[in-house]
């Protein structure tokens, strides 16, 4: 079984841009995005996947989740069955230490919001910190792409 161990944590400054050694815009829809269980569609450049995440720990760090590469025309084809609400966003790759950062700038509804997430390869991994990383919110929920697309950033009051 793939399990999935992560920390994510809100960004404090656009530093992270700089220090990124790659970009690429994603789009992404959601056939089902009910609590513990989805059903994600993804275009990333000029590829398609399909992932199904399972629940998460109570800690929000670990979850099961596979994930396929399939054809551009499909993944086309799926976004048309997901639900109302789409996640626009460019992914930045930030390399620190041995570990590659995934800083999420989130566009349209969600424009304002910046995520970075470290996948481990346990939940005591140590990490090194880069200087962009604000507050860690693991496991809150409403910083879930899946919550995202019902409850936007720009519907918060922060």
């Amino acid at each position: 079984m793939a399990q999935e161990i992560e920390r994510k944590f809100r960004v404090v400054d656009d530093s992270y841009r700089q220090l990124a050694h790659s970009a690429s815009r994603i789009a992404q829809g959601y056939i089902c995005s009910g609590r513990g269980r989805t059903v994600r569609v993804r275009i990333r450049d000029e590829k398609g996947y399909l992932t199904i995440k399972g629940p998460a720990g109570t800690d929000g760090l670990s979850r099961y989740e596979w994930e396929k590469e399939i054809p551009l025309n499909e993944a086309e084809e799926l976004m048309k069955l997901c639900e109302p609400g789409m996640i626009d966003k460019t992914r930045y790759l930030v390399r620190s230490g041995k570990h590659v950062f995934e800083v999420d700038e989130f566009h349209a509804e969600n424009e304002g919001l910046v995520v970075a997430e470290v996948e481990l390869e346990a939940e005591n991994e140590p990490y090194e910190r880069p200087c962009f990383l604000g507050k860690e919110v693991t496991g809150d929920v409403k910083y879930y792409n899946s919550f995202l697309i019902r409850h936007p950033y720009s519907e918060w009051n922060e």
